[in-house]
């Protein structure tokens, strides 16, 4: 399953390869960049009109940050761990909570 991402200001498609992960976007396809570009924002705009209608707040995207705080001593041993790995620590607590992620969820995400 692919998602895209774009923007009103930011015209650039992104494509994204996700997985098993299911996200709710609008559905549009076109037959060339222009066509892909206006289907897009249609489907958005569709989309946002939609979760008006049925009261709904529409789904965002996340930016991929994410800050927390954890004891000094996990903050050591999830340091040691990534090192054992070969891993940043950025990479390593990245994959390890990924994992748990799709344990959990089973690989859907429900916002």
């Amino acid at each position: 399953m692919c998602g895209v991402i774009a923007g009103r200001t930011n015209p650039t498609l992104q494509g994204q390869q996700n997985g098993d992960m299911v996200f709710r976007v609008p559905g549009f396809h076109a037959d060339n960049t222009e066509e892909l570009i206006a289907a897009f924002q249609k489907a958005v705009d569709d989309y946002i009109e939609t979760c008006a209608k049925i009261g709904k707040a529409p789904e965002k995207p996340y930016s991929g940050k994410l800050m927390f705080r954890v004891d000094p001593e996990v903050h050591a041993h999830a340091a040691l761990a990534a090192k054992l790995k070969g891993q940043s620590l950025n990479a390593w607590a990245a994959g390890v909570l990924r994992d748990a992620a799709q344990a959990t969820t089973g690989g859907a995400v429900a916002v």
